[in-house]
Order: structure tokens, then C-alpha cells, then sequence
């Protein structure tokens, strides 16, 4: 059955805006090109669509020729303005960006524990109003959020954890009664999965698994492009995996016994110690993080001489082989029953080790797995899920945004 007039507008427009996101500002002439649109339909589309306010002249071609043909046309930026969050558990980090995803402010407030439900609520809420204000967005038209836990497959709302914050919860309902906007909440580890497919090191696969390695662990799972949530909700709670080497076992209000006592991040610094090393203070990254990173170059450098009978780099090489030895467990689990053929180790601490580390796991996956598992370093690192947030928040706004009303 033929697509009526008003549904085949509306396609053809999604597509035009589509391609003005994807290459930038176009002539009409492009468009026709591009779409494999008539001449008259992209002529009214262009008129369409200048009308609503997505697209304006921004320039010309640069083309001989000038006149109508040459003009450039481009999506309105400021049409609307976008937010992302990073929900952490002792912390909150937002940016704002226009419609096309450039960034316009960025900030960041520490929440400590100690810190009561509501108070935590207003620093963060004030956190978004501020820099919303810093980037002349009178309003915001979309956030996006990412946050530890669970999120509910039926409802999209963030579930009550063990061992996360109440605030986490009732920060999603008071960002929208102050802002209004609409909120999109999902999984931290998903978004960075989203944003490491989109712009980092997974951009050329539809399947694969990303370990989230941070001050915690968890996994997102991403088979035939589509990102998977589970009939719950907790596709990737790797954290309670049942795992060797940990002497207990994990509970459902705990994941002490599981991988994260392997691969968290105090765990890993507790294993740092039994090679001498020992975290740096570093201002932008997490101290596990730091450790990682320092290991790595110790051992590129080589030589050197210690407090120990061991030279440094010696040490750094065993504290990294160690460490390859326990996210290789998760690692193993998560391809015996996925099969995706590529897991990247994301997160800050993943980005730290880089491809040394990323090596190394995945010399030990050959050793243990019969299926063939390429293994690769994070490029975003915990900044993945800031950037998935602010991709939820950009399509969200798109799809709504992108159909515009009839005339």
C-alpha cells in the first residue's frame, strides 16, 4: 500500500535532516543528489522545513554559479539545547550542548556520602541550571542521564539498588518539575557501550561486549547493533558473577564475592600493593586509574632500581600480568556465553591500560576460550558516558524534533 502524501513527507523530510546532521550544511542541488529526490519534492521540503525552523541559509557553495542554487543549508543549532549527566555515586557531571551535539558548558560538583537526600538532589539539580544559564539555553529540551543500577525495561525508570544512593532516584523526578524537560535515563555502562559504538573504538561493530572498569564493574552487551537490556533490566550485572579466587560468594544485596571483588577498583589497588606499587595523586582521574596508567609507562620505560630487590618496571609487569589474569575470568564468561567476538575494556581503567593491558587479557582469553575474541582498549574511558548521554539526548530530541507539523 503507497505511503499517503503527508507520510511520505514526512520521510523525506526525516531524511534530509538526516543527511544535513550527518554531512553538514548541503546546497539544494546535494539534497537532490543525496535523496534521489525530484528537483520540486526537495524544493518543497527545503521550504517545509525553513519554515518550522530546522533549517536555515547558512552560506553558499563556493560554487561560480550564484544565486538560489548555491545556498547552503543547514540545521538551526539552537533550536533547541540538550543536557547530559553522569551520575556517579560521589558525584555528578553534566554538559550542555546544542541540537548538532556541540558542547556549550560543561561542570562537574562532588556529592559525598554524607550527604543528605535532598541536599544531594539540589546540588545537582543547581549543577544543571547553572551551566544551562552558562550556555544561554533558556530552556532545556532534553537531558540525558546515566546512572548506576538498574533500569526498568517496561517504564524506563531507574529501580532501587542495593548500595546506590536514594538521591539517585529522586533526582530524576526533580529535574523534571524545575527544569521542565524531557528526562531519558539509562544504564552508565550501556551509554558508554552507545558512545564507544558511535565514537570510539567499537565503530566497527554491531557485536560486541564492553567491561566497564571503573570504581566499580559491569558489562554492556550490543548484538546485531541492537543494545540489550534483559527481561529485568540487568543484562551485564557482571559485578555479581561468581567467580574464583575471591573466597566467598556474592548475595543479591551484594556483590562482595563476585567479579567485582577481582576487577573493582579497590581491588585492584589492593593488588597494586602486593607488587609495591602504590596510587599517585592525579586531579582529573580516578586513583586506580592513575595506578594503571603508571604501571604501563614503568614498564615502557623499563630498568630502574626500587626499595625492593625487584626493579620497578619487574614489578609493574607482574602487578599488569595479575591484573590481565582477572579481568581475564570475566572476559572468558562473557564469551562462552555470548560469542561476540570482541569485548573492550572500557572505563577509566580500561583506557589507562591501554592496548598493553587490552593484550595481555586478550593473550589469556586464547588460552582458556575456543572462540576467537579480539579484545580492545576503551578510547573514551569514563568520559563514554557523558558522550552516550548526550547521544540519547541528541536522538531523542531528533525524533521528535525531525517530524515537522503539517501545513
Amino acid at each position: 500500500m503507497p505511503a499517503s502524501p503527508s507520510t511520505a513527507r514526512a520521510i523525506n523530510d526525516r531524511l534530509a535532516l538526516r543527511l544535513l546532521q550527518q554531512e553538514g550544511p548541503l546546497t539544494a542541488g546535494q539534497l537532490k543528489q543525496l535523496t534521489g529526490l525530484s528537483r520540486p519534492t526537495v524544493a518543497d521540503l527545503v521550504e517545509r522545513l525553513t519554515a518550522a525552523g530546522l533549517i536555515a541559509v547558512v552560506g553558499e557553495s563556493g560554487e561560480q554559479r550564484r544565486g538560489p542554487n548555491a545556498r547552503l543549508y543547514g540545521i538551526v543549532a539552537d533550536r533547541a539545547h540538550l543536557a547530559a549527566l553522569d551520575v556517579r555515586t560521589e558525584s555528578v557531571s553534566v554538559l550542555v550542548s546544542d541540537l548538532l551535539g556541540g558542547v556549550l558548558a560543561e561542570a562537574s560538583v562532588p556529592i559525598g556520602g554524607d550527604t543528605g537526600t535532598g541536599p544531594a538532589v539540589e546540588q545537582a539539580v543547581l549543577l544543571v541550571e547553572r551551566a544551562a544559564k552558562e550556555a544561554g539555553a533558556d530552556r532545556l529540551h532534553t537531558v540525558g542521564i546515566g546512572a548506576p543500577g538498574l533500569i526498568d525495561p517496561v517504564t524506563g525508570e531507574l529501580r532501587d539498588s542495593a548500595g546506590l544512593p536514594e538521591w539517585h532516584r529522586r533526582l530524576v523526578a526533580a529535574l523534571q518539575e524545575r527544569l521542565p524537560a524531557r528526562v531519558i535515563v539509562e544504564n552508565e555502562t550501556n551509554l558508554a557501550a552507545l558512545a564507544e559504538q558511535r565514537e570510539g573504538t567499537a565503530r566497527d561493530r554491531d557485536t560486541f561486549v564492553l567491561l566497564w572498569l571503573g570504581h566499580g564493574t559491569g558489562a554492556a552487551v550490543v548484538l546485531d547493533g541492537a543494545l540489550r537490556r534483559g527481561a529485568s533490566g540487568g543484562t551485564g550485572e557482571i559485578g555479581f558473577l561468581p567467580v574464583p579466587g575471591t573466597g566467598t560468594m556474592p548475595s543479591a544485596a551484594d556483590c562482595e564475592g563476585g567479579f567485582h571483588s577481582l576487577a573493582g577498583a579497590a581491588a585492584i589497588v589492593e593488588l597494586a600493593g602486593e607488587y609495591g606499587l602504590s596510587a599517585g595523586s592525579a586531579a582529573r582521574e580516578l586513583p586506580v586509574a592513575a595506578l594503571v596508567r603508571g604501571a604501563v609507562a614503568t614498564v615502557a620505560a623499563g630498568g630502574g632500581s626500587g626499595v625492593t630487590d625487584v626493579p620497578p618496571a619487574e614489578r609493574a609487569d607482574r602487578f599488569l600480568d595479575a591484573l590481565a589474569d582477572r579481568l581475564a575470568i570475566g572476559a572468558a564468561s562473557v564469551a562462552a556465553i555470548l560469542d561476540p567476538g570482541c569485548v573492550v575494556l572500557g572505563g577509566e581503567v580500561g583506557q589507562a591500560g591501554g592496548d598493553v593491558l587490552a593484550a595481555r587479557v586478550a593473550e589469556r582469553l586464547v588460552r582458556v576460550s575456543p572462540l576467537a575474541t579480539e579484545v580492545r582498549a576503551s578510547t573514551l574511558g569514563g568520559g563514554a558516558v557523558l558522550r552516550g548521554a548526550l547521544l540519547t539526548a541528541r536522538e531523542g530530541a531528533q525524533e521528535e524534533l525531525f517530524t515537522p507539523p503539517e501545513r
